[in-house]
Parts: C-alpha cells; sequence; structure tokens
C-alpha cells in the first residue's frame, strides 16, 4: 500500500480551520495575533508542531497523519499547535511551560480537551530513523543518537558514562 498525503483542498481546509481557531482566540482574549505561515512538512509521530526558528514563527502539520486521522487533527491539533502560537505571543517561549497553565486553559476556551499526545496507529505512516554512531569509554561501547554526536561534534556537550565515568570518545573507523 502506497503512503497517501492530504490533498491540495484538504491542505486549503486546514489552513482555513488555523486562520479561524486563531481569529477565535484573537476574539476570545481581545487581541489580535499576526497570521501564522503554515506548512505541510512535517514526518515522524508528531501530527503538528508550533516550531520558532531564527525568530520566524509557523506552524507545521504531519501530512500523513491528516490523511489518516483528517477529522480528528483538524478538531484537535490545528487548536493545540494554534494555542502553543497565541500563548507564545501573550507570554513569551521561555515564560511558560509547552503545555502548562497557560496553554490549558486557552485549549478550554477554544472549547478542546487539553491533550498532549494523540494515539494513533503509526504502522504505514513513514517516520524519520535515527542513526547511531558507535563511541566507547574505559569499559564498553555507547551507541548516541546523531543529536548527541552532533553536539559533542560542535563542542556544545561531553557525555560520560554512568559506569566508569569516563568520557565517552568517538570509535575510530
Amino acid at each position: 500500500m502506497s503512503v497517501q498525503v492530504i490533498t491540495p483542498a484538504q491542505q486549503q481546509q486546514v489552513i482555513n480551520a488555523t486562520t479561524a481557531t486563531l481569529q477565535q482566540a484573537s476574539e476570545l482574549l481581545g487581541k489580535s495575533f499576526a497570521p501564522i505561515p503554515v506548512r505541510f512538512n512535517l514526518s515522524g509521530r508528531a501530527a503538528g508542531m508550533y516550531r520558532v526558528k531564527q525568530h520566524e514563527r509557523e506552524i507545521r502539520y504531519n501530512p500523513y497523519l491528516f490523511f489518516k486521522y483528517f477529522d480528528d487533527n483538524l478538531a484537535n491539533t490545528v487548536p493545540h499547535e494554534v494555542a502553543h502560537y497565541v500563548v507564545d505571543c501573550c507570554h513569551g517561549f521561555n515564560n511558560v511551560r509547552p503545555h502548562g497553565a497557560e496553554w490549558q486553559e486557552l485549549m478550554l476556551m477554544l472549547g478542546v480537551e487539553p491533550t498532549v499526545t494523540c494515539r494513533y496507529d503509526m504502522s504505514d505512516i513513514p517516520q524519520r530513523r535515527q542513526r547511531r554512531i558507535e563511541y566507547h569509554c574505559g569499559c564498553r561501547a555507547h551507541q548516541l543518537s546523531t543529536i548527541r554526536h552532533n553536539r559533542v561534534q560542535r563542542g556544545e556537550a561531553r557525555y560520560h558514562c554512568k559506569v566508569c565515568r569516563n568520557a565517552l570518545v568517538l570509535k575510530s573507523a
């Protein structure tokens, strides 16, 4: 079976729902919020993601999960991500917890249960698999994720063995 994504018409429906939810939040809070770009480029286990990257805000949706569970995502994921955006605009990204009281309160005001995760069958949804890179210490081999490996390479982090407490070193090829 081939993996399917939502149609352009469905994408427009999601964009319209995002805009309508943002307008609803504006009316509820008595504040206006700038329109936010919507992308359909998310993959993996998440149905949606609000992201701030280099001072640019955007909402990303998973086109595979939206195809398979369109109505549920329209009703729950869209307000979930819009609520993240609105809470960020009102309180600042670093001043509140991602699914904290402010976010939960806004979700309830929008008439949506403030659930954090969705429980979908992911069997035919494309998912990114992280490569593991082998490191070693004084007593054994360790598998670091590509994210941790990159942090080590950039000098942003050092990891140590929990057993011998030696620093982990990249295994030479």
